[in-house]
């Protein structure tokens, strides 16, 4: 992995987050990209809960991947890519909240193999966020393959 120097790799990270119809299909948004770390917000949405009326844990599990997969990708050079490999979730409590804050960070950089670490935080006006989930998830870096990088 090449030291990161390029000075657009935010507008890299946005326009490849842009074209994510996941994220756009449940509302997510890119709040943060910085050099090795993402956030992702997502409002409350009675369509993504579970028969209990709190945040489904696929939708956790799924903006946490992406949140630590586009960290990893903000320290990549513009011609590769990621796919995750592996990944392990601990839901540590319900996902309640009038919004939610997805963070990823990378870990453990590589040229091979990614680690990233993410947090799931549910947020309320009249509450300090909250712990709701963590992720570690491994990410594998691809090159040289048509449609997996910029």
């Amino acid at each position: 992995m090449a030291e990161m120097t390029e000075p657009d790799f935010r507008a890299r990270v946005r326009r490849s987050f842009d074209r994510q119809a996941f994220m756009r299909t449940i509302g997510a948004e890119l709040t943060r990209v910085e050099q090795g770390m993402v956030e992702i917000e997502l409002p409350f949405d009675e369509m993504m809960t579970q028969q209990h009326g709190i945040l489904h844990a696929g939708i956790i599990s799924s903006a946490l991947e992406t949140a630590g997969t586009y960290a990893g990708y903000s320290v990549l050079e513009p011609d590769a890519g990621l796919l995750t490999i592996e990944f392990k979730v601990n839901l540590l409590s319900p996902g309640r909240g009038e919004r939610f804050l997805f963070r990823g960070e990378v870990t453990k950089p590589g040229t091979t193999i990614i680690v990233s670490d993410g947090r799931a935080y549910a947020m309320s006006q009249d509450a300090p966020p909250k712990l709701i989930a963590s992720m570690t998830a491994t990410k594998m870096v691809v090159r040289g393959r048509e449609g997996f990088a910029e």
